[in-house]
C-alpha cells in the first residue's frame, strides 16, 4: 500500500485490486457535504448488497486516512481507506466509497480524474449521492417524508421525466446559466477559468451554494466526458443523519430497479447496518464516572 502526496499531473489509480465487472454497469458514489448523508447512505448500500471490495483506490487530491473494518460483521483488523471500490455482481452495482475530503482548492481537478477513470472502466450510469444544508432551502416542506431533489443529465435543464414519475423534485437552484454552473463548465472542458473562482466564498449568494458544492463538479465533469450521471439529493442539518440516509439509500434503489427488499440486508427493514455505524458517535461513556 502507498500513499502519496498531491502532485501535479497525478491522476485516479487503482492502488490495489483487479479488474472491474462489465455486469455492474451502474456505478454509486458519494459527493463530500453536510451531514455525511451520500457517505452513509452508500456504506448502508454495500453492506446491504453484500458487496465484495474489488480495490483500494488512490487520488492525488484526497487526504489520506485508515480505519479498521467497516462492514463487518465483526471488526478483524481489515482495513478501510480513504476511497475504495467494491461490486455486487448479482445486482449489477459498482460503489466508490470516499472517506475522507478533497483538498481545498482542488475538487474540480479531483472530479476530472473521477470522470476519466468511470470513463475507463466503462461503467453506463453514475450516481452521486449527496446532502444539502437545510438552512440553504427557499420553500420548507411542511410534511413529514424526506423530500427527494435530483439533476440528470438526460436533459440540459437537469430534468429527468423518469425520474418526475417517482416523485422526485428537480433541485430548482440548477441554472446553467447562472455565473457559477457556467465556471465549472469552463473549467471542466479546460477554459481560461481559475479553480478559485469555484472555491471563493466571500461574495457566495444563496444561488451561489449549490455550483460549489462537490456533487455540481462532479456532475459537471461526469456529463463532460459524455457519461450518463444523476444526482439524487437531499436537504438535512448537522447531527444525527441516519435517517436521512435510510431514505436516500431507498430512493437510489428505485434507479436500478433493485429495491431493498430485494437486497440481502438481515435487519427488519431489509438493511444490513455497517459495524462502522456502531462507533460514529464514540464508545459509549465509562458508567463508573456517575
Amino acid at each position: 500500500m502507498r500513499l502519496r502526496p498531491p502532485a501535479a499531473g497525478m491522476e485516479f489509480a487503482v492502488v490495489e485490486g483487479e479488474s472491474f465487472s462489465p455486469s455492474c454497469p451502474t456505478l454509486i458514489m458519494p459527493a463530500l457535504s453536510i451531514g455525511n448523508v451520500g457517505q452513509l447512505a452508500v456504506d448502508l448500500l454495500i453492506s446491504s448488497a453484500r458487496a465484495r471490495r474489488v480495490a483500494f483506490l488512490d487520488e492525488p487530491s484526497v487526504l489520506p486516512c485508515a480505519g479498521n473494518d467497516a462492514f463487518g460483521p465483526d471488526a478483524v483488523g481489515d482495513l478501510a481507506l480513504a476511497l475504495e471500490a467494491y461490486e455486487s455482481t448479482s445486482h449489477g452495482l459498482a460503489f466508490i466509497q470516499q472517506r475522507s475530503p478533497v483538498i481545498t482548492g482542488m475538487m474540480v481537478s479531483f472530479a476530472k480524474n473521477v470522470a476519466d477513470f468511470i470513463s475507463n472502466i466503462g461503467k453506463d450510469h453514475i450516481v452521486i449521492l449527496s446532502s444539502l444544508d437545510s438552512g440553504k432551502r427557499r420553500v420548507i416542506d411542511a410534511s413529514s417524508n424526506m423530500q427527494v431533489y435530483y439533476l440528470s443529465s438526460c436533459n440540459e435543464d437537469g430534468s429527468d421525466p423518469e425520474y418526475e414519475k417517482l416523485g422526485w423534485k428537480k433541485l430548482e437552484e440548477y441554472d446553467p446559466s447562472h455565473k457559477r454552473w457556467s465556471c465549472l463548465t469552463g473549467l471542466v472542458e479546460g477554459g481560461d477559468f481559475s479553480e478559485d473562482m469555484v472555491d471563493d466564498t466571500d461574495e457566495m449568494t444563496i444561488n451561489d451554494y449549490y455550483a460549489s458544492l462537490p456533487f455540481a463538479a462532479l456532475f459537471y465533469a461526469c456529463r463532460a466526458k459524455g457519461l450518463k450521471v444523476s444526482c439524487v439529493l437531499c436537504y438535512c442539518s448537522e447531527g444525527d443523519n441516519m435517517p436521512e440516509s435510510f431514505q436516500l439509500a431507498e430512493a437510489v434503489c428505485k434507479l436500478p430497479g433493485h429495491g431493498p427488499e430485494k437486497l440481502h440486508g438481515n435487519g427488519s427493514n431489509g438493511w444490513t447496518v455497517p459495524l462502522s455505524w456502531k462507533s460514529v458517535y464514540g464508545p459509549p461513556p465509562d458508567m463508573s464516572i456517575f
